[in-house]
């Protein structure tokens, strides 16, 4: 089973979104099946780097609503975040582009470390408080990946290393019409979009391996003189004897 993952590292019901994903494979029986595969999406391509201002004070801006209205709606989503035991450090948080995350992202993909960065970026925005456009600092989180620092610094200090990569998935999020994230694809058949509810993707995956992989069906050509003919439940019954 194949899952794709569309998200972004400074969306917080992506965070949660991931981890709901997570505690619903610990639960399915054949997760050891099941491949996980991060999409670049940004929820926008023209935020500028961090410039100092809060994530407080951008909200209340962008949806024209008060700082204390916009601090309370972090306080739900940080509810949200708890349930799953995620910690979100609002005031500490660092509003910024993603691009450069996104392309780090791919080249650590390529060394087979892109699920291991994306959790550590997201725990670095979430919870820690970094910038994740400063180059040293996400070339730290790199190496604290298992990637190599040096050259991660040079995929960043290159601008176009790995922007074809980003700029395909969202054309492809475009081509499917996905216009928020998180969003999930199974099988390139199954949609789920938003951090559902934990039973809302463990019953998903349940229902996409039953629908993908269905048990044989047989038509029944007993005879009903033979019915009692079988041994179960650890005794056998002996049908009466035909006259």
């Amino acid at each position: 089973m194949q899952i794709e993952v569309w998200s972004d590292f400074v969306c917080p019901f992506c965070y949660i979104g991931k981890r709901r994903l997570e505690m619903a494979l610990d639960k399915f029986e054949h997760k050891n099946e099941v491949e996980v595969e991060f999409k670049s999406f940004e929820l926008d391509q023209n935020a500028p780097l961090y410039s100092g201002i809060n994530i407080h004070e951008i909200l209340a801006s962008k949806y024209g609503i008060s700082i204390e209205q916009a601090k309370q709606n972090n306080v739900q989503v940080g509810q949200h975040a708890a349930g799953v035991g995620l910690t979100f450090n609002f005031d500490e948080m660092k509003p910024t582009n993603t691009f450069d995350a996104h392309r780090l992202a791919k080249f650590a993909g390529e060394k087979g470390k892109e699920k291991t960065l994306t959790e550590k970026l997201l725990y670095a925005y979430f919870t820690e408080g970094k910038n994740l456009s400063d180059v040293d600092t996400i070339a730290d989180i790199a190496e604290a990946s298992g990637l190599d620092r040096e050259d991660s610094i040079n995929v960043l200090n290159d601008k176009t290393a790995y922007a074809n990569d980003v700029r395909i998935d969202e054309e492809i999020a475009q081509q499917y019409g996905i216009s928020g994230v998180p969003y999930f694809i199974i099988n390139r058949k199954y949609a789920i979009s938003g951090a559902q509810p934990l039973e809302t993707f463990v019953g998903a995956l349940q229902k996409v391996w039953e629908e993908e992989n269905p048990k044989p069906k047989f038509k029944d050509l007993s005879s009903e003189n033979g019915n009692n003919a079988i041994c179960q439940d650890g005794s056998c019954v002996v049908p009466p004897t035909s006259k």
